[in-house]
């Protein structure tokens, strides 16, 4: 829409059809000032569109200034801009042609401002887009946010693109710009005011009133379809704008350039809303010629890299399939629809797992930006920036596995710093179970770059310019309202971080803690990680002796407490202790060649083992840990299991004793025919209501037994069942017996003779 002077473009965020409309709009008019929807901060970054750094998907991120100091830290908005967003392309063509231009929307420190008054329960609880909208929700909604979408839908269009290019860049009796304003201008007839959106355009028009006052003769304005009526036409007073305007709060910003991806843009609300297709946008955007054909043969590619059987003559098939469909469907050109349909009947095979290999990598994309290095940025992200070239680890959308050996200088400083951002909040790189090799020296890292940790960075710029300086003042932060689990897992932290100062303000917390806490179920939560830390110094060549006088003293307060621990605990109670019991047992066994403690650990539980007030799940626990450790052998297992299995013990208490004592693995079972036959006679000899009563506690145990555990339990079983029924004239004397466990059995069975010759 046009006047003498101003001339305004309503676009649709990120639509290569606007874009392309828009580019030849401005090489036509030549205008000597472009105004562009977007924060007025920017203005300064503007320039940086015409460095060829400047890669886009990128985004333009604003913040309060005092988040780099600590305050508002989650508080950030993104403007996103692909190479196919008008807006970018009103960038490209100022800068190339020498053109001012400038962001006309509402500041985003006005914005700030108001959301920090507003009440605390409908704070964002992290960064949001520009406009601050919430995701579509109806026709309304969607007309505000985009409105060229809206438009589409409701003329029966599914894609906003197929719309413009069929209703307006196809209609050659109406320039598009008009029409989209004639459309906007009936929409806004019907739709209601929305304070916001009254507010942003008073600012708009402010800005426009001030470029006409400079005494430009040809502005362009460029903003969203939605906004165009609102700048076109008598224009209402200035006062009365500039009383809507009178008294907003604002907040001192900071705008930079970050990279962003096509991911994020099909997720995003605002100037994200809507676009489903990053990766086909971007294709037909940049497409000269054939973009079907292209389309498609881009499509194979991307399934052969997946050892995928496609050829040349798919390739054309599915080409010649989505120009029928689109003859069929009275369309002049295959869109979006018909190439997924044709993708899916000829490239995929009808297989949907395929297509939705084709949407991930294809149809929406996984292209990320980049920024130049002198982009503003907060000194903490420049470190990182700066320390991830050196260890060539890529910023990158796609998800990267490294498998790094601690013995290599150069992988231990890339180890120290993904666990230094992981302290830091910024979840760049996620630890993975080792798959090189067993020894502690080995770490398999997936790392996968969002947008959002630039935001995570200037969150944690506040405790320090480096990453290392950063991390050891967020410890030791940490470690002051930490409680006593949580103290070891930020030591082990430390410690895999390469932190040393802030390895002593932990320990002594930890030691505070260790020394006030009576709990000795939350002493025992604290054994693993510091067991590990330990284990872990001997790699990283850290000094821990400290560590190891701390976990010394811990685990002899959890020796001395463990026998009122383990009594008067219910069901779920022991449960939970027997978990602790495990993990402590396991973090000691780790340490079994540096320090006693595991020795001392063991007699702690060979003094435990025979009581008889500990709960059965807990008791037969005990009893597998010592047999496995090797202090009791299978016959004195045997015998204490035996002992349990017998009329006088109540079933419950007798099924919770094998269930602690099998729970962790049934191949005991599967080895052990003694143990196994032990079983099966109490089993067999349990009452219908008894055994029905123990039976789920039974399902449980047998439960957890992986299924080729079970499976050889259950023919075990069976042997067992066959050979068990042998008549006593078949059974030598002595044949079966052990000897030595006979003996052991003698001098009470004398006695017991001797007193019933006695009796009579």
């Amino acid at each position: 829409m046009s006047t003498d002077r101003v001339h305004v473009f309503g676009v649709r965020h990120h639509g290569p059809g606007s874009a392309r409309a828009l580019v030849r709009a401005l090489d036509e008019l030549k205008p000597d000032v472009i105004l562009v929807e977007g924060p007025p901060e920017a203005d300064g970054l503007v320039a940086l569109a015409a460095d060829e750094r400047l890669e886009p998907p990128v985004a333009l991120l604003a913040y309060p200034t005092s988040a780099a100091k600590g305050e508002h830290a989650r508080t950030a908005s993104f403007w996103p801009f692909a190479v196919f967003s008008p807006e970018w392309q009103a960038m490209r063509w100022a800068v190339t042609h020498d053109v001012p231009l400038r962001f006309c929307d509402l500041p985003a420190g006005h914005r700030f401002a108001a959301r920090a008054a507003e009440p605390a329960a409908t704070e964002p609880a992290g960064p949001v887009d520009d406009s601050g909208t919430a995701a579509v929700t109806d026709t309304e909604e969607e007309l505000r946010v985009d409105p060229i979408a809206g438009l589409a839908h409701a003329a029966g269009y599914d894609d906003p693109e197929r719309w413009w290019e069929d209703v307006i860049e196809h209609r050659r009796d109406v320039p598009p710009f008009a029409a989209v304003a004639e459309a906007m201008a009936a929409v806004r007839e019907v739709a209601p005011a929305i304070t916001e959106d009254l507010v942003r355009e008073a600012h708009m028009r402010q800005v426009l009133r001030a470029a006409l006052k400079e005494g430009h003769q040809r502005v362009a304005v460029v903003c969203g379809a939605w906004h165009v009526p609102a700048l076109t036409g008598d224009l209402p007073p200035a006062r009365d704008d500039a009383a809507l305007l009178k008294g907003l709060p604002s907040t001192p910003t900071t705008v930079t350039w970050v990279p962003w991806t096509h991911g994020r843009l099909a997720s995003w609300s605002g100037y994200g809303a809507g676009v489903t297709a990053p990766g086909w946008y971007h294709h037909l955007f940049t497409a000269e010629d054939q973009p079907v054909e292209r389309w498609l043969v881009g499509v194979a590619g991307v399934l052969r890299a997946e050892d995928l059987a496609v050829s040349s003559a798919h390739v054309i098939e599915s080409a010649r399939l989505a120009d029928t469909l689109a003859v069929l469907r009275g369309r002049p050109l295959p869109g979006l629809a018909e190439v997924t349909e044709a993708t899916r009947a000829v490239l995929c095979d009808g297989d949907d797992t395929r297509l939705e290999l084709v949407q991930r990598k294809v149809v929406v994309g996984e292209r990320l930006g980049a920024v130049p290095p002198d982009a503003p940025a907060v000194p903490l992200a420049r470190d990182l920036d700066a320390t991830s070239r050196r260890l060539k680890l890529a910023q990158q959308a796609l998800i990267s596995e490294h498998d790094l050996d601690l013995r290599k200088p150069t992988d231990l400083e890339r180890s120290r710093l993904l666990h230094r951002l992981r302290l830091l909040g910024v979840g760049w790189g996620t630890a993975k179970p080792p798959k090189t090799g067993k020894g502690t020296f080995w770490e398999s890292w997936q790392l996968q770059w969002h947008p959002e940790y630039a935001v995570d960075l200037i969150a944690a710029s506040g405790y320090g310019t480096t990453v290392e300086q950063a991390a050891t003042a967020k410890a030791i932060e940490a470690a002051a309202e930490a409680d006593l689990a949580a103290l070891t897992g930020l030591l082990e932290s430390c410690l895999l971080a390469q932190l040393p100062d802030a390895q002593p303000a932990v320990l002594r917390h930890l030691s505070d803690r260790a020394a006030l806490d009576t709990d000795v179920a939350q002493l025992m939560a604290a054994v693993p990680a510091l067991a590990r830390s330990l284990r872990y110094g001997d790699v990283r060549a850290t000094s821990t002796d400290a560590l190891a006088e701390v976990l010394t003293g811990l685990v002899t307060r959890i020796r001395l407490g463990l026998p009122g621990a383990l009594t008067g605990l219910d069901d779920d109670a022991a449960r939970a202790m027997r978990v602790h019991l495990d993990a402590t047992h396991e973090a000691l066994g780790l340490l079994a060649d540096r320090l006693p403690l595991r020795t001392e650990w063991l007699d702690t539980l060979s003094r435990l083992v025979d009581r008889s007030d500990l709960p059965g799940l807990l008791a037969g626990r005990l009893l597998r840990l010592l047999r496995d450790a090797g202090t009791l052998d299978a016959d004195a297992a045997e015998l204490r299991l035996a002992r349990t299995l017998t009329v006088g013990v109540p079933p419950v208490t007798a099924a919770g004793y094998v269930e602690g004592f099998l729970s962790g693995g049934g191949l005991l079972l599967v080895h052990d025919e003694a143990l196994l036959t032990l079983t099966d006679r109490w089993l067999a000899g349990l009452a219908p209501d008894v055994f029905t009563a123990v039976l789920p506690l039974l399902r449980r145990t047998f439960a957890a037994f992986a299924a080729p555990e079970r499976r050889a339990v259950g023919e075990q079983v069976r042997r067992l069942g066959t050979g068990a029924s042998r008549p006593a004239s078949e059974v030598d004397e002595l044949g079966d017996l052990d000897p030595a466990r006979v003996a052991r059995v003698l001098p009470t069975l004398e006695l017991l003779l001797a007193a019933g010759r006695g009796a009579r």
